[in-house]
């Protein structure tokens, strides 16, 4: 039988259950119908966050502020990361002036902040602009996954 793996929707919220060998396969939600791995960043709130983090599926995030021009700068590298990153991990930001409930409950201390979930765990964490590729080989040796 099939592993299924937890994934929370990134658009709606919604846990959705899917098998491990599909998830190169474009898997979409069962609620809304957005897609579950689309090595895409998605933008997202405390909520949906607090969900995410939970999932079977690796979840990098980046915790920015418009204002904040090494955040500004790192937006396309963080989404060049998603593409080298997808299917074994995904990537979502979530904006620390909407969303200052986060700042506080995964103590953030300096942005662009990023940190890495799996299962509902911090695995890793770091701080910083830096190239895609940096990025992507800080991931892989956090989880032991391969290029």
């Amino acid at each position: 039988m099939a592993e299924a793996m937890r994934v929370t929707c990134l658009e709606c919220g919604q846990p959705n259950r899917v098998p491990a060998e599909k998830l190169e396969a474009g898997p979409k939600c069962g609620v809304c119908g957005g897609a579950l791995n689309s090595g895409k960043v998605t933008e997202v709130d405390f909520e949906i966050l607090a969900k995410a983090e939970k999932d079977d599926l690796p979840l990098l995030v980046d915790f920015w502020a418009p204002w904040c021009g090494p955040c500004r700068q790192m937006a396309p590298q963080f989404q060049a990361a998603a593409g080298m990153l997808a299917p074994k991990v995904r990537l979502a930001k979530i904006n620390t002036e909407v969303n200052p409930v986060a700042t506080q409950r995964y103590r953030i201390q300096g942005i662009p902040s990023f940190i890495l979930f799996r299962k509902g765990r911090e695995v890793a964490r770091a701080a910083g602009a830096r190239p895609a590729t940096d990025l992507a080989a800080f991931v892989r040796s956090k989880l032991g996954v391969a290029a």
